[in-house]
């Protein structure tokens, strides 16, 4: 990604590396929540090896628990289905174009070739603050306003509004604080483990969970998990199913305007978008911690739906495709 020395860095990342972990359970069995009896682990100044906390979350996936899961949220009844707002006149034209396809104006443009070689926290911190550009345009177009998350940055676990959160999460959201949970240390399991390297897989990351926080800022989240405590376990995984997908076209969507407002993509970046999608889908996932396949724990969908929809709002640059609750056809 092209980035300058005088590129703005958010202001809203907390960094808590280095910090003293909390001391928190596991209690037994399926279902498994922060809190409660079980078996306690102290995570001190060095923590639990990152390879424990992978484990940990092998072993949930074993048993069909997404680790992701662990993390609550509120419980209000939505009766209808979610859907996408209509977005402005316009929309639907390709970074070709130049141009913003929601027709929003006033964020600049352009930049040069040079490459910020920054440490991963600034790198991120400047991501996160093209997230803000981006979506604060796409929210005006809409007639509404955008709330800016904050993304914090943690080694092994940290306390969260949604319980305790650990690394072999991977990145998350909280849509109760709506921020954003990262340790740095998932990105190194990115590029050795899962083969999806490049600067371009690390804000795809970061931009699928701000994709959570629009739909939260635009009362889908909170649809979706009064949809869901109605359900059995296997209708409500397929419903989650369709709000990861839809977070993966809208950073689709926020990379393609991003482009197209600054000039960020380089030779290279959508490929390696594209691969993250695809490396990180459930199926892949799954043969690789259990040897096999189980559709019906998916839960974020599989590579090849991950990457359709991620494709979708980059080559559309357009909210309105997202719409994954009402597709016949994932």
């Amino acid at each position: 990604m092209r980035y300058e020395d005088e590129d703005r860095e958010s202001r809203n990342v907390e960094d808590r590396r280095g910090q003293r972990g909390p001391i928190f359970r596991f209690p037994m069995g399926r279902g498994i929540r922060p809190g409660g009896r079980g078996v306690r682990i102290p995570l001190g100044k060095g923590g639990v090896s990152l390879t424990t906390l992978l484990i940990i979350g092998g072993l949930l996936l074993l048993f069909g628990i997404n680790p992701l899961d662990l993390l609550s949220q509120g419980d209000r009844n939505y009766p209808q289905v979610p859907q996408m707002p209509q977005s402005s006149p316009g929309a639907g034209r390709t970074t070709a174009d130049r141009t913003s396809p929601l027709d929003i104006p006033g964020l600049p443009g352009g930049g040069g070739v040079a490459k910020t070689e920054g440490d991963m926290k600034q790198f991120l911190a400047r991501v996160l603050a093209d997230t803000e550009d981006v979506w604060h345009k796409v929210f005006r177009g809409i007639n509404r306003q955008y709330r800016e998350p904050k993304m914090v940055l943690f080694s092994g676990a940290t306390r969260t509004a949604c319980g305790v959160g650990v690394a072999a999460m991977g990145p998350f959201y909280c849509p109760i604080d709506q921020q954003i949970y990262i340790d740095l240390a998932f990105y190194d399991e990115l590029k050795r483990r899962f083969d999806a390297p490049g600067d371009f897989a690390q804000a795809y990351v970061i931009a699928h969970e701000v994709g959570h926080h629009v739909q939260m800022q635009l009362g889908i989240a909170d649809k979706v998990q009064q949809l869901k405590s109605g359900m059995d376990e296997r209708s409500a995984n397929a419903l989650q199913v369709r709000m990861e997908l839809q977070a993966d076209c809208l950073a689709g969507v926020w990379a393609n305007l991003n482009d197209q407002l600054k000039d960020r993509l380089q030779p290279g970046d959508v490929k390696e978008g594209l691969n993250a999608a695809s490396q990180i889908g459930d199926d892949m996932m799954q043969r690789r911690v259990q040897g096999r396949v189980v559709p019906d724990a998916f839960t974020h969908g599989s590579s090849e739906q991950r990457v359709r929809w991620f494709r979708a709002g980059l080559n559309s640059g357009d909210i309105g495709v997202c719409d994954t609750f009402n597709a016949t056809n994932l």
